[in-house]
């Protein structure tokens, strides 16, 4: 599923209103898990597809994912997953990206099983009377490392066929655990919910795939990507692929980090590209959420980012931990998936707000020190809010409505937010349009949020509208 015209239709609509708008965080190594099928049985390949909903204050929940094993009716087991990466589960909210990809005994498969390592961590958003937000960090204790699920549809594997694979959700708000006053324990149950998808199945959509270029076949137009724990996938691009900010194939170098949308090719494994945004051309980057700006109005000359992915991990920059970003007036700014003059009209240094989710780039001695970090570019993109319907706010023929955010993002947005939705937004999980947006209804908006230019109003332009209920 490529990112629908009316998506970018409604980026231009919101425009006009104001002017009359399976990569992981970190990464670890580990041996493979072992398969108990026989040797020399035909192979075919699978993938896994990550996403996650956050629960109130919590920034991040980190542990390492020691195994994703799948098994059939005979009891024979397979790994999906190479290596033992460390992964944010509070990272995505809402995205799908891509976790691994590999050949795989053929086979149909009715059980999942995944096993965390013995340790975690949690992180939680502090918010002071005044001045910037802080994170407090807490060892997590798991009840259990393992966490075993019953596909309602198998996961049937073919040799040499289409790809085929699993959407891993980790169900944050059902996993950590709390006391009868509401508060958090530290216990967690690992709680997910796993799909099996093929390749043209919405929920196997990659929304975000960021990397390093490794190399560029200009010849066959593919580049070869690496990701933060190792991994290397071939990116295929073409006529239709959208390249942000007036870049080309032949822009890329080895010291650019690009992040890809796409879908996985049937035929290759490899990976189609719809968008392709060069994030930085200077070998470093950073993105999370910003969560303080200064000034608070106007010009900013600073924010603070939350960091939940970086490349490469050996700047002063730490995950989990917030930076200061500096601010000369020189920096390019765009819109993930916006290509032309209106991405600087909605989004430049006046349009900085705290809860969006952006990508910062440039060299990487200039984050050096992580309270004075110096980017070239700055790009906005999509994330997932949380929030409930504001009575009464519906209106189904602007395709319009009002949320109050929740959880992490409701601590750094607490004004009431407007939604643009296009007419081909999607609805997921239970909403099929509109009009099943109704008051108090409890929903996840997956797009960009934004500053109106005109009134100073904060926005929020939707892609997936998910229920919930």
């Amino acid at each position: 599923m490529r990112l629908s015209a009316n998506y970018k239709i409604t980026l231009s609509s919101f425009a006009v209103m104001t002017a009359g708008m399976l990569l992981t965080a970190g990464c670890g190594n580990g041996s493979t898990a072992t398969s108990t099928t026989p040797a020399n049985t035909p192979t075919g390949p699978a993938f896994v597809i990550g996403t996650d909903a956050p629960m109130a204050a919590v920034t991040s929940f980190v542990a390492q994912l020691q195994s994703v094993t799948a098994t059939d009716a005979s009891g024979n087991s397979v790994s999906l997953v190479s290596g033992s990466p460390t992964v944010d589960f509070a990272r995505y909210n809402g995205l799908q990206t891509l976790l691994d990809l590999n050949s795989v005994p053929a086979g149909t498969y009715t059980s999942v099983q995944i096993t965390l390592g013995p340790t975690a961590k949690m992180s939680y958003l502090n918010i002071p009377a005044s001045g910037a937000p802080t994170i407090a960090t807490q060892d997590a204790t798991l009840t259990t490392q393992n966490a075993t699920v019953t596909l309602t549809n198998p996961l049937v594997v073919s040799a040499n066929g289409a790809p085929v694979g699993l959407r891993v959700d980790f169900q944050l708000g059902k996993s950590i655990q709390v006391d009868s006053n509401g508060q958090i324990t530290g216990q967690v149950t690992p709680t997910f919910k796993i799909d099996s998808v093929g390749v043209d199945d919405p929920m196997a959509y990659v929304d975000e795939y960021t990397a390093g270029v490794l190399s560029v076949n200009a010849s066959v137009q593919s580049f070869v990507v690496q990701g933060p724990h190792g991994s290397q996938l071939t990116v295929n691009v073409n006529g239709q692929t959208e390249w942000d900010g007036d870049a080309s194939l032949s822009s890329l170098t080895t010291n650019s980090i690009v992040q890809i949308s796409g879908k996985l090719d049937k035929a290759t494994g490899t990976l189609d590209a719809d968008e392709v945004e060069i994030l930085s051309q200077q070998g470093f980057y950073a993105s999370g959420q910003v969560t303080y700006v200064t000034p608070a109005s106007g010009t900013a000359s600073s924010f603070d980012l939350y960091v939940r992915s970086l490349l490469p991990s050996t700047t002063g920059l730490t995950l989990g931990q917030i930076a200061t970003v500096n601010l000369t007036g020189s920096e390019k700014y765009s819109v993930y998936w916006m290509h032309d003059a209106l991405a600087q009209f909605l989004f430049n240094a006046d349009g900085l707000l705290p809860g969006q989710d952006v990508a910062v780039g440039g060299p990487a001695s200039g984050a050096s020190n992580p309270q004075s970090v110096s980017v070239h570019r700055v790009v906005l993109r999509n994330w997932g809010f949380n929030g409930t319907v504001v009575p009464g706010s519906e209106d189904t023929s602007n395709h319009t409505f009002q949320i109050q955010v929740n959880g992490f993002a409701g601590l750094l947005v607490p004004q009431t937010v407007t939604v643009y939705v296009g007419g081909d937004a999607d609805y997921r999980d239970g909403f099929n349009g509109i009009s099943d947006i109704t008051d108090n209804a409890k929903v996840r908006v997956v797009g960009v949020l934004l500053k109106d230019p005109l009134s100073g109003n904060t926005v929020l332009v939707g892609h997936y509208i998910d229920s919930q209920n």
